[in-house]
């Protein structure tokens, strides 16, 4: 099975033949709205934003620093990866770059809702960079059962997603069923037979494509050169019940008092949305 790739798809025949069925789709054209379509690269981050910082697993890194990173990665010492900065709290200068957001696809979102914002639910917007032999560290499903876009703005990144339907293949670990215990780039077929059945999709996503991964898909990435990406995720009416199931025993990991105060909190930003999809006039999905 290969990943279908559109170049002309209207908003209506994405709902219908992706959204709602679930199936991953590459939308090769819909980030040329982008200013920042073809205008990020490393020297473009070293020469406008040299000293913006991140966090990575507890090291502060410079943009500068970012970037002679990646550029240097090799598969055998790669760059850490994912290297991500938060864009509106880091790098607000590039929101106007990225408009419109949702790609005139990614609609209704939910999250743009700043209810949202206070449970971390997801309400951001990203930049993921990263070198030659970058590898996500663990197959997984997106946290709280939120669609994924990932643009792909400089350099390519194959990805590997697998069709709904497969969970049961890819050893989800038990004390957290969003994460695989499986090496997908290295897996130990002993350890885990039932991979062997598994039918997993691996695709290519280069300069100014947009990779869609609907809510429930396991997926995962590797950096075949230095890439520079945007990801952000959405809700709605789609996957809001898994949502708040996920919200549910997210929280519920801190108690039980705090699962009720989250839940109730998620659940009023939701019915906040709802109303407000409801005035602006667009449908339901």
């Amino acid at each position: 099975m290969d990943i279908i790739r559109r170049d002309d798809i209207s908003y209506e025949e994405f709902i219908e033949e992706h959204y709602k069925p679930g199936i991953p789709l590459v939308f090769t054209k819909a980030a040329k709205v982008w200013k920042a379509n073809g205008l990020f690269t490393p020297d473009w981050f070293r020469e406008n934003y040299p000293d913006r910082e991140t966090d990575v697993r507890g090291t502060a890194y410079k943009m500068k620093d970012v970037m002679d990173l990646v550029e240097k990665s090799t598969a055998e010492n790669p760059a850490p990866y994912p290297i991500i900065f938060d864009i509106k709290k880091t790098l607000p200068e590039l929101m106007p770059l990225i408009k419109p957001l949702d790609l005139n696809y990614a609609s209704p979102n939910w999250l743009n809702n700043k209810m949202f914002n206070l449970g971390k639910w997801g309400a951001v917007t990203e930049l993921f960079i990263g070198g030659p032999g970058g590898k996500f560290p663990y197959l997984h499903l997106d946290y709280y059962h939120l669609n994924a876009w990932v643009t792909q703005l400089y350099g390519e990144k194959r990805f590997t997603v697998f069709p709904r339907g497969q969970e049961h293949m890819l050893y989800p670990r038990p004390d957290d069923p969003w994460r695989s215990e499986l090496n997908i780039f290295e897996p130990d077929f002993e350890k885990f037979p039932k991979y062997k059945d598994a039918t997993p999709i691996h695709f290519v996503v280069g300069p100014g494509e947009t990779l869609f991964i609907p809510f429930g898909t396991w997926h995962s990435a590797y950096s075949l050169t230095p890439t520079i990406s945007v990801a952000f995720d959405t809700l709605n009416s789609k996957n809001h019940k898994e949502f708040m199931k996920d919200v549910w025993t997210f929280k519920g990991r801190q108690g039980k008092a705090k699962a009720i105060a989250m839940y109730s909190y998620a659940w009023l930003a939701t019915q906040s949305s709802k109303l407000s999809e409801k005035l602006s006039g667009k449908a339901a999905l």
